[in-house]
């Protein structure tokens, strides 16, 4: 019996066919690896579906929290030499959420983020609970904050003696040579955090409150505010 001798361009289709296959069934855990998003600190506790619907848990960018979500590879970001991993999770509740992931040649960021991200004790002792973002995007470029825009505010977890933060403090992300800066007030002007973060996962969080109230100045200075001037600063440094 002869056996079946292919010629050179079926061979290619063959081959094509098969790299259509892997391509258009790609586990979205194999993407994730090739795109580098361990590198950029991104972790997931499980991965799950192909680049075009897939299920993540645990979504972690460094230390902080950003739950279970929907995720898929937009084809249009590959032609930009992009790869950019749309997320979401809709269920009606306080941290819905919906934005990208995007890493490229020498960038790495994210995309039109709006939704709340848990933080839990990152900032400890400052007691911020969340941050709740509106259209966010942010991008480092090697080690430098290349593009930062969007809107962000820090919800409290806990309260500090003779100060309302219950609607939290808001402001508008931007760089700063090569950190992410976040300058938020409260809706006094009196309360200011001012949050920095580095591509490296550094961060340096500082709280500042105005205030010319001897009892509320001792009060703060019991939590450990320290008096500058006429204002009392809490700062915190520590890695993402």
């Amino acid at each position: 019996m002869m056996g079946l001798r292919l010629s050179r361009r079926a061979r290619l289709a063959l081959i094509a066919l098969f790299a259509f296959g892997f391509i258009l069934f790609m586990p979205m855990r194999i993407a994730i690896g090739l795109a580098g998003l361990e590198k950029v600190g991104v972790t997931a506790r499980d991965v799950r579906g192909t680049i075009w619907g897939a299920r993540i848990d645990q979504l972690m960018l460094g230390t902080m929290p950003m739950g279970s979500v929907r995720a898929a590879l937009s084809p249009v970001s590959l032609l930009m030499a992009r790869a950019r991993f749309d997320i979401e999770r809709r269920s009606g509740a306080a941290d819905d959420l919906r934005g990208a992931l995007t890493v490229g040649f020498g960038r790495a960021g994210v995309d039109d983020v709006t939704g709340a991200v848990p933080l839990g004790r990152t900032f400890a002792p400052l007691p911020v609970g969340s941050l709740a973002m509106e259209d966010v995007s942010a991008y480092f470029t090697g080690d430098q904050c290349g593009h930062a825009e969007g809107r962000v505010r820090a919800q409290m977890a806990g309260q500090f003696p003779g100060l309302n933060l219950s609607q939290g403090l808001s402001g508008t992300i931007s760089c700063d040579g090569g950190a992410l800066l976040m300058p938020l007030a409260s809706q006094s002007g009196m309360e200011k955090l001012t949050l920095r973060i580095w591509r490296s996962g550094r961060y340096v969080a500082e709280m500042r409150v105005d205030t010319a109230d001897a009892t509320l100045a001792e009060a703060l200075g019991k939590v450990g505010f320290a008096g500058i001037g006429g204002a009392r600063v809490l700062k915190v440094e520590g890695t993402l």
